[in-house]
């Protein structure tokens, strides 16, 4: 190595040792053996503008293995993010922006939210898919206004994580070229060597899978580096480069142990680490030669930006209305029009399960909206959500809007976030809501950051029928709802479907998990009725008492109808029952107090929940006085409509509990 190589690969792994140390917590390992890798792509492949984070044609560093996140700050402020000294000092604090893990809106330049071990990787597995999607709309063989890469540094963890094998195996299907994986092959986990548990040939699964492949075995070697990556550039397939790293590395006595992994040297050890790289004995010390050298990225990123400026300004002149479709996607801007004449679904006692009704409305707002893409989980023809006048996402046709994700529940869900966290696309995904469990890390990542995600979840209850208990949710509404941030709708008929999939396809402050029924639910009369717009507070009475209140019975979903007819069998005998329609418990949290007050009045004689689900959470609208008619078992293996006679799930079987719980006082 030169002289500068030294100083700047010292220089980002004691700012790491030292953010760890004064933080007296984190994880020194990884960036100390890591911080050649970091140094040669940052400095001699990366194009990206520190002070334009969000330049849509920036090279994207993904840091997969999140605890490592003092090596990612130290880079981002070595070249010019908006992160400064202080902050680096302020590593792990309350407040600041950079928490012990990347999140992405917290830091500039953190491209996603990483920690929970593979999330990265899947994630940029969905930023390829997108960058192949856009450039095979857009480019143009003169001018290519979507070109770069997507470079990601991987651990023995996420590798060990079932989700690398799912997002890695799609990825080499799709062959999608723009991805290259850097691993830093340290042999070390926090246990010990990684020989206990991870003996596989890495090489030979990749290249399985289909991926270029290639081995670094000096990470010293800074020449060997930049050589991989360059043949990974020139290479059509997705690359994987293995790097032989020490955990670590400087520290005299930890590294190359599990001692290096997940906290601070210790001040002693700290010393001994800087006397044996010949380095100050001075906290937080970036000699100005280094900072000098790392600056010139602001200039290179400025003119990297500009150049592409001008192809882009050469693109407009050339091709206008493709200029503006792309302009318009990247700001998220729906079409005119695009929810004008909706299906409206007449009223029909037999009716349609409301995925039916889901695949029909999505169909029709694709062909308006030329930037939904999704698929599923090897179900489409089950939950509908196959685009119907779309072919299939796969090398040669990455135009394409249907994505086959094939059964890889935990990997969709994490390359559904890379998608949106790239811009342009409102991505989505279906499966069976009881297989939500497989996906669940990747939504509540989604959550934190904010992602415009839209799951799709079918077979959301004992409805299932005869697949039985494995099947048939119980749980799992519960758990989604649990999720801060998550909106969960349950429609009850086809024309709640239409409203729900509105208010998907319209909000921008979050994902949405859409719940449908595989049985046939009627279609209701909403001349009878409130309207189905109503869905848009979360929560509207769908019936009003005919006299005095006595009940009140909250439904969702499937469970409104018999909802319904407990009602009127109520009223028959002078029980005044109001029906509350309840598609979505976070949308009503939205409303004011006021509204909420009226539709859910505390001075009600009784209080019912019906939910083919868990019961648990419901308390909140029904209080400790109020009745759950609800799933606290696993189901049965039968016929829906055998399944909910058991289970109590019909009108009469409602009104009979109701009465008795009135007969109670």
């Amino acid at each position: 190595m030169d002289r500068i190589d030294e100083l700047c690969v010292n220089t980002i792994r004691m700012l790491a040792v030292d953010m760890v140390e004064k933080a007296r917590s984190g994880h020194p390992g990884m960036p100390m053996g890591a911080a050649h890798i970091a140094y040669v792509l940052w400095t001699r492949f990366l194009r990206h503008n520190p002070r334009n984070p969000h330049w849509i044609n920036r090279d994207r560093f993904i840091l997969s293995a999140g605890h490592a996140s003092a090596l990612l700050y130290s880079l981002l402020y070595l070249t010019g993010y908006d992160v400064r000294i202080e902050d680096l000092k302020n590593f792990r604090q309350w407040g600041s922006i950079t928490p012990g893990h990347p999140e992405y809106r917290t830091t500039p330049g953190v491209e996603t939210t990483t920690g929970p071990l593979g999330q990265g990787l899947a994630n940029a597995v969905g930023m390829a898919i997108a960058q192949h999607f856009l450039s095979a709309h857009f480019n143009k063989p003169e001018l290519k206004i979507i070109d770069h890469h997507i470079y990601v540094l991987v651990s023995d963890g996420d590798l060990m994580e079932g989700i690398s094998h799912e997002a890695a195996s799609l990825a080499g299907h799709l062959r999608l070229g723009s991805l290259i994986f850097l691993y830093d092959n340290n042999k070390i986990s926090i246990e010990g060597s990684t020989d206990l548990t991870f003996t596989e040939d890495v090489l030979k699964r990749f290249d399985a899978y289909g991926w270029h492949v290639q081995e670094v075995p000096e990470v010293n070697d800074l020449d060997a580096i930049s050589k991989a990556i360059n043949n990974a550039l020139n290479d059509p397939r997705p690359s994987f480069i293995s790097i032989r790293t020490i955990i670590g590395y400087g520290s005299p006595t930890k590294q190359g142990t599990a001692k290096a992994h997940g906290e601070p040297l210790g001040t002693e050890e700290t010393d001994l680490t800087k006397k044996h790289l010949g380095w100050p004995d001075k906290q937080f010390y970036v000699p100005d030669e280094v900072l000098s050298y790392f600056r010139k990225a602001v200039e290179n990123g400025k003119r990297f930006e500009q150049e592409w400026n001008q192809i882009f300004q050469e693109y407009k002149k050339r091709y206008p209305e493709d200029a503006k479709r792309f302009e318009k996607m990247l700001k998220r801007e729906l079409p005119e029009g695009w929810d004008k004449e909706l299906p409206y679904f007449e009223p029909d006692e037999k009716g349609m399960p409301t995925r039916v009704a889901s695949g029909k409305v999505l169909n029709l707002l694709a062909s308006r909206i030329p930037n939904i893409i999704g698929g599923s989980a090897d179900l489409g023809p089950s939950n509908k959500t196959l685009l119907l006048d779309e072919e299939d996402f796969q090398p040669g046709n990455y135009r394409a809007r249907n994505i086959r994700f094939g059964v890889r529940e935990h990997a969709m869900a994490a390359i559904l976030n890379g998608m949106a966290l790239y811009d342009g696309l409102i991505p989505y995904a279906g499966t069976f809501l009881v297989f939500s469990e497989y996906m669940r890390p990747a939504i509540r990542m989604a959550a934190m950051m904010r992602l415009n995600v839209i799951f799709v979840f079918s077979h959301d209850s004992i409805g299932v029928g005869e697949d039985g208990p494995t099947h048939q949710p119980i749980e799992q509404i519960a758990c989604l709802r649990a999720i801060p941030g998550l909106t969960v709708i349950r429609p009850c008929d086809a024309n709640e479907v239409v409203e729900a999939w509105r208010y998907a396809i319209s909000q921008t402050h979050g994902p949405i998990a859409l719940i449908f029924t595989r049985q046939p639910v009627p279609i209701l009369d909403r001349s009878r009725l409130a309207p189905a717009s109503e869905l848009k507070k979360g929560a509207y009475v769908l019936k009003e008492a005919e006299s005095e209140m006595q009940v009140l019975i909250i439904a969702t979903g499937s469970e409104v109808y018999p909802a319904l007819e407990a009602a009127y069998i109520l009223e028959q005998k002078g029980i005044g029952t109001r029906v509350v329609s309840m598609p979505s418990w976070e949308i009503f949290e939205e409303q004011d107090q006021g509204y909420k007050k009226r539709v859910i009045p505390d001075d009600v004689r009784l209080k019912v929940v019906v939910e083919a689900g868990i019961s648990m959470g419901w308390h909140k609208y029904v209080g400790c006085e109020g009745e759950i008619i609800g799933m606290d078992s696993f189901g049965k293996s039968a016929p829906f409509k055998v399944l909910f006679e058991k289970f109590g799930f019909t009108g009469k079987a409602i009104a009979e509990r109701i009465e008795k719980r009135l007969m109670k006082g």
